[in-house]
């Protein structure tokens, strides 16, 4: 598969305000991105994943930093659907000890 590359030229003076050194402003840039491509539907969290340059996994994890959830639900009820599976597996350990 080609790769390209985009460039955006962007003065000292962001890097200053945001106080951010190049590659951490990058990195954010290029994860800001992805996961908008993502939230619109245009990309997968696979192809979202490689434009951010990092694993599936670790990108997948970080849509919460937005509001967004790898899998279609809101992500206060994916928290809740945690919260209450935790709780029963935790009732179920106490019952077994």
């Amino acid at each position: 598969m080609a790769m390209h590359t985009l460039t955006i030229p962007y003065p000292d003076t962001l890097l200053l305000a945001l106080k951010e050194s190049p590659e951490t402003f990058e990195a954010e840039a290029r994860l800001l991105l992805a996961v908008k491509l993502y939230e619109l539907g245009k990309v997968s969290t696979g192809t979202a994943a490689t434009l951010a340059g990092m694993s599936r996994v670790a990108f997948m994890l970080a849509l919460s930093r937005f509001g967004l959830s790898p899998i279609g639900v809101d992500p206060d009820e994916l928290t809740e659907d945690l919260r209450v599976v935790l709780f029963r597996e935790r009732k179920q350990t106490e019952r077994v000890a």
